[in-house]
């Protein structure tokens, strides 16, 4: 009779006392430890654990749980959309911009706009001064957004907005611009950020305090489901969770959180889960890690997808896939050796598209040092295009499902994401872990944490703390002058002097009166848009019932 052979696991104990052992007696490790960004051990070698259960944690691309792709046929058939996150100075500079990344392939826009912008003041405001147009394009009104989409055919282009607070203003000026020419709202494709939760705990750049927020967020859903069907009324951001020093765990968790409160938001307002849930799009960054990164995405599908069916009861397919944007990690680019940007950018990238991404920006390699030349940003775009036309990983559908180490990876994240989940659950959800505290909590010693493993060398940063050169300072570099400001203030000025002031006082009265009772918001501020109402005039309206939120910090 045959003796029972030794299980995978046994034989994987055997390998590790007899073999792996000995061998590092021979050449030691590395490192003292290899560890995921959350600081839990890797193992040298992941072998396979059981039986594998497919039906219920891979699944096929195209199906639930959607582990492997929320498309059939992935890249076979298209490639992600490639866009590329632009906007400096004044409209006419993005819009020359926008117009030459669409000439180099680019497939999408992605439009960044500067802080007076995403916190509702106007360029002429006080606290603007000296941030016009820094950080992105600088948009006061209908007419600077005429100038930003000016010969774009906004009807074959979708568009991308990273905008938060102010998402409804920007959202009704995109649509009164494409209605001028002649192209109607429910053609429209494209994404509003719109996600608010995340700025109390990573970005700051809120207004209103965050039940006000949640208000208008879900005004943004109802809306748009009705009148602009083809647009993601929200993209559900990590991206700036893990800048701000999450590890991928957390990013998962605390992103998929600030889903749950949206949808939670949208019920309570009386929408059924299938009228918007398909429309809902999140943001991830994606990190050095390689395999943990393509872990992550995997992972990130499965909850979800779990969440929408399980939790949330929605009974339409497509209110249960996960569909994402990712952009590479700012966070991760230095200003010494710049040019080693280039090949972080490629392997996050990578990463990125094999984790199955909707679209992907990839950050330029100078951005450390300044906004992104023209040079860099052609580097960055030929990235993306190399990776879909010269690799050949966008003719498999998840080609590194069933790798070991993926399949271990991704099911680690998966739990340890849902025990965080569970947690914020517990306390009573994202908004009250958000308002307590432990979100930023958690982020700020994760962060420490990588910080100290740099300064100690536990992480190398190559050509930060080793591999270290002398080198000159970088010339071309691209600078946003003071008379970009000039010029806005002057449009500024120029919009409020030839508007009906009758008309804009009456449309900001309607505002602030619907802030105050349960109406849809969003009507009233596009008929202010179109009456040549400023952003900031906008937001003042609304900020006369909602309040300015002000973070309390404890000493």
């Amino acid at each position: 009779m045959d003796e029972k052979r030794p299980t995978v696991q046994e034989q994987y104990q055997e390998w590790l006392e007899k073999t792996l052992r000995p061998g590092e007696a021979k050449v030691a490790p590395r490192r003292k430890s290899y560890v995921a960004s959350d600081g839990e051990e890797l193992q040298p070698l992941y072998v396979p654990e059981g039986e594998l259960d497919y039906a219920g944690k891979l699944g096929f691309p195209g199906r639930y749980p959607f582990t492997r792709g929320v498309q059939p046929n992935m890249f076979r058939g298209r490639h992600w959309t490639m866009r590329q996150y632009a906007g400096f100075g004044t409209a006419e500079e993005s819009n020359a911009r926008y117009r030459y990344l669409l000439g180099q392939g680019q497939t999408g826009l992605s439009v960044a706009f500067d802080l007076p912008t995403q916190m509702g003041y106007d360029s002429d405001h006080p606290l603007a001064r000296g941030e016009v147009g820094k950080v992105g394009v600088a948009i006061d009104s209908l007419a600077d957004m005429r100038i930003l989409f000016g010969q774009i055919p906004l009807d074959k282009v979708s568009t991308s907005m990273t905008i938060n607070s102010t998402a409804a203003a920007l959202l009704s000026m995109y649509i009164a611009v494409a209605e001028e020419n002649g192209v109607a709202r429910a053609q429209l494709n494209g994404t509003i950020q719109n996600d608010v939760l995340k700025e109390y705990v990573a970005r700051g750049t809120y207004i209103y305090p965050p039940g006000p927020s949640l208000r208008i967020i879900t005004d943004i859903f109802e809306f748009c489901s009705r009148e602009v069907p083809k647009w993601n009324t929200i993209s559900i951001s990590g991206y700036h969770i893990r800048e701000a020093g999450a590890d991928a765990v957390q990013e998962v968790a605390f992103t998929l959180a600030d889903g749950i409160a949206y949808v939670d938001a949208a019920i309570r307002k009386g929408l059924d889960v299938d009228e918007f849930a398909g429309r809902l799009a999140f943001f991830f960054s994606v990190s050095n890690n390689f395999i943990e990164e393509v872990a992550k995405f995997r992972a990130a599908r499965r909850i979800w997808a779990r969440i929408m069916k399980e939790r949330f009861k929605a009974k339409n397919p497509k209110s249960w896939p996960l569909r994402f944007h990712t952009q590479t990690a700012g966070c991760t680019l230095t200003a010494q050796q710049p040019l080693n940007n280039v090949v972080r950018v490629t392997l996050q990238a990578l990463a990125a598209v094999l984790g199955g991404t909707q679209s992907l920006h990839t950050n330029s390699f100078d951005e450390a040092l300044s906004l992104p030349t023209e040079e860099a940003v052609t580097v960055a775009l030929r990235t993306q295009q190399i990776i879909g036309y010269e690799s050949g990983v966008a003719d498999f559908v998840d080609p590194l499902g069933g790798s070991f180490a993926v399949e271990a990876l991704t099911d680690r994240i998966e739990a340890k994401a849902q025990a965080l989940i569970q947690r914020i659950d517990d306390m009573g959800g994202m908004l009250r872990a958000i308002e307590s505290g432990f979100v930023k909590k958690q982020i700020s010693d994760t962060s420490y944490r990588y910080q100290r493993s740099v300064e100690t060398k536990d992480t190398v940063v190559v050509g930060v703390n080793q591999f270290q050169k002398e080198e000159p300072p970088r010339k071309q570099l691209l600078k946003v002058t003071a008379a970009a400001e000039e010029t806005q203030r002057a449009r500024l000025a120029s919009v409020r002097s030839e508007r009906s002031q009758a008309d804009v006082a009456a449309a900001l009265e309607r505002i602030t009166a619907v802030a105050a009772g349960t109406d849809n918001l969003v009507p009233h501020i596009l008929d202010a848009v179109r009456r040549m109402a400023t952003l900031g005039e906008i937001s003042a309206a609304m900020e006369k019932v909602f309040g300015r939120f002000e973070e309390i910090i404890e000493l």
